[in-house]
């Protein structure tokens, strides 16, 4: 089927089947998964209702993408996400992440091109930069919100000085370095431009 700037409509039924109104043919969720991929948009709508659920079907293709092994959220990240709701900054963090994953997107094929040249330690370290700068940009966004809370780097003076031990990094500060590596990398590669 030809794309069009109209997304197909996909009706969900009671019986859990989708129906995509476009082709006319049931689909599952993997067919979703590959429009997904092939960058056609789509609405799901409750065939009902009316109502539009096309966020807890994206949600649950994830969802089996996760439960076939190719795990791409960390545990922390997804801990850190469930914390958002509820709390005084979850309208920030869809923005956030939505200008994240759009950095990402445009820059992965100049990141593709520059990790198949420096194949090895280096690619690693570019993503590793890219991560910290993500990082410092989330903590500057999160300062503008809330300018008494204390940063990452007074909590950590703090803590260590309360205790005498460092305690061992987690998974979520990893992440976090990993995150500002990979956007200074893509600060980087962009300026070469």
């Amino acid at each position: 089927m030809a794309k069009t700037s109209e997304p197909t409509i996909i009706k969900k039924y009671a019986n859990r089947r989708l129906y995509n109104t476009g082709t006319s043919t049931y689909v599952t969720l993997e067919d979703l998964a590959v429009m997904v991929k092939g960058e056609e948009d789509f609405i799901v709508y409750d065939a009902k209702s009316g109502e539009d659920i096309t966020r807890s079907v994206l949600t649950q293709i994830i969802f089996e993408q996760e439960g076939k092994g190719q795990n791409l959220l960390p545990v922390t990240f997804l801990r850190q996400l469930i914390r958002f709701y509820g709390d005084s900054m979850q309208g920030l963090v869809p923005s956030f992440l939505e200008y994240s994953m759009t950095s990402l997107t445009q820059e992965q094929d100049k990141l593709r091109s520059q990790m198949s040249e420096a194949f090895g330690v280096n690619a690693f370290d570019a993503i590793e930069e890219q991560v910290k700068r993500n990082t410092e940009m989330f903590e500057r966004a999160m300062k503008m919100f809330m300018p008494f809370a204390p940063t990452m780097e007074t909590a950590g003076a703090s803590a260590t000085k309360a205790a005498p031990k460092a305690e061992p990094a987690t998974d979520l500060d990893d992440m976090k370095k990993q995150l500002a590596a990979m956007q200074a990398q893509l600060t980087a590669l962009s300026e070469k431009k």
